[in-house]
């Protein structure tokens, strides 16, 4: 019996891939090959399915590393026609329902099933390999001919992940994304949704999202997370960034980074807000993000930050009738947007912020009511921006503080968005908060359900501005969005051309 090997293998195009492509053919060849094959590609599945000389050819991803590297697996070898638990194989890996035979199935009747469908696409390839063995690794120079386009493609592979990272180097791809055949015959024949980041660096925590763009519009998230770095610690009483916060915030968008680019992200955008806004020294941020994620922050005003939100959370309201305001409270500044549906007439950011105010009246454990109602009083004034203005028909929150405290209402062990989005927070459900963490340590607050840990330090400053914008406003109750800047910057930078 033939043992079954899976491979680790990375795999590169186009003008990325073209030094090497002259390195290699620098080499002696082991052998030159030339073939007519057809892959069959799906939008449901990153499977490897293949016919060549009349013969199927099945390989799964199975890992994807920290780099981006593949392993992939064998997990079928056949001829036609196909017995049925081969033909039912095919079909899983494909996650495809195709219109085939209940008994064998002939290469005629497997490709007329796929000639009938949208998805998956049959696609004929000709390719031209030149065949090397360097530093213990297979590697293959290829030229790939297609009637969707041509390209070369330099491919590595070896059982020993170690082997084939070290010859990448070698080769000069490392930094580059791995793009294995199937999704780049994808993106060519119009299967493949493309993939974009999006990181919001905050004061007090790095929002990142990378999500699919839909062929008619739309987005689906692939990862959404958030990673509490306090970059703003110390700012308000030092004015500066300290070099730990600086530290973590840009180990943290480095990950973030290589998370995407591993997973196909084919651009990344990345904005700061309050906390680079203020601190004098954030250069120091800007360029360690740089240097370790080659990501360049873009520091964006009050403003701008605030039209993101609100574009971002009107594409996910639906339909909205009536005036409309969209606000978030964050580390280092909360966020106004006043309009109706699509049309903005008024947008502005107030320093007024959960890192801040924890720092200034000791918020991060517990306190009396009486520091509460401090901290209220200030909060009040600094918000007076908001006096005198009518009640909104619609008020949506968003961020941190509004959605920690929307699942600690919920009692969501693990955070659920679509819990979260459009729920209802009312001024009583954000007092009784209010008095459930002003009377616990941090350290007891983490053990609320709920509420993300590292947020219980800042959960409280944050609560007391949402009741203070509520009060400002006369309104008994605001609905929350779980879309925020980071979903505005994915439609405003890869959606439609950048504004000018």
């Amino acid at each position: 019996m033939t043992r079954i090997v899976p491979r680790w293998e990375w795999r590169e195009f186009g003008d990325h891939a073209a030094n090497a492509f002259e390195r290699l053919l620098a080499l002696p060849s082991d052998r030159v090959e030339e073939s007519d094959e057809l892959y069959v590609v799906s939008s449901r599945s990153r499977a490897s399915v293949k016919i060549r000389g009349g013969r199927l050819d099945v390989k799964q991803l199975v890992d994807v590393d920290e780099t981006g590297l593949q392993q992939w697996r064998p997990v079928m070898k056949g001829a036609f026609p196909l017995a049925p638990g081969d033909l039912a194989m095919v079909v899983d890996a494909l996650g495809s329902d195709l219109p085939l035979p209940v008994g064998e199935c002939t290469l005629e009747q497997f490709l007329a099933a796929i000639d009938g469908a949208a998805d998956p696409v049959a696609v004929e390839v000709r390719k031209r390999r030149r065949h090397y063995l360097v530093d213990g690794c297979m590697a293959e120079a290829s030229e790939i001919t297609t009637g969707y386009g041509d390209a070369r493609t330099v491919a590595v592979e070896s059982e020993d992940p170690v082997l084939v990272r070290t010859t990448v180097r070698g080769l000069g791809l490392a930094g580059e994304r791995n793009v294995d055949l199937p999704s780049w015959l994808r993106a060519t024949s119009g299967l493949e949704l493309p993939r974009f980041a999006a990181i919001d660096v905050g004061t007090n925590s790095v929002k990142f999202r990378l999500a699919e763009r839909g062929a008619e519009g739309g987005w689906t998230a692939v990862v959404d997370r958030a990673e509490v770095t306090r970059l703003g610690e110390g700012l308000d009483g030092t004015g500066r960034l300290g070099e730990e916060p600086v530290r973590r915030t840009a180990e943290a968008i480095a990950g973030m980074a290589e998370e995407a680019r591993a997973r196909g992200a084919e651009g990344i955008a990345a904005v700061g807000t309050a906390g680079l806004r203020r601190a004098p020294n954030r250069e120091e941020l800007i360029a360690a993000v740089r240097a370790r994620a080659g990501v360049e922050v873009e520091v964006i005003t009050g403003e701008e930050e605030a039209r993101l939100a609100y574009l971002a959370v009107v594409s996910g309201l639906g339909p909205v009738s009536g005036s409309l305001v969209v606000f978030e409270t964050g580390g280092g500044s909360s966020q106004f947007t006043f309009g109706r549906a699509g049309h903005v007439d008024e947008r502005f950011s107030v320093d007024v912020g959960a890192v801040g105010l924890t720092e200034r009246f000791g918020l991060a454990t517990e306190v009396t009511r009486e520091r509460v109602e401090e901290a209220l009083a200030a909060i009040a004034g600094e918000l007076k921006s908001l006096d005198g203005r009518p009640p909104p028909d619609v008020l949506v929150g968003i961020g941190g503080a509004v959605t920690n405290m929307t699942a600690v209402m919920h009692e969501l062990a693990s955070y659920d968005p679509e819990v979260v989005q459009g729920s209802v927070l009312t001024a009583a459900e954000v007092d009784r908060q209010i008095e459930l963490y002003r009377t616990r340590s941090a350290d007891d607050r983490r053990k609320i359900v709920g509420l993300q840990p590292k947020r219980a330090e800042v959960i409280l400053a944050g609560a007391c501005v949402v009741l203070t914008v509520l009060a400002k406003l006369d309104l008994d109750s605001l609905t929350v969005s779980d879309r925020g800047l980071r979903h505005g910057l994915l439609a405003e930078r890869f959606e439609r051309p950048r504004r000018g």
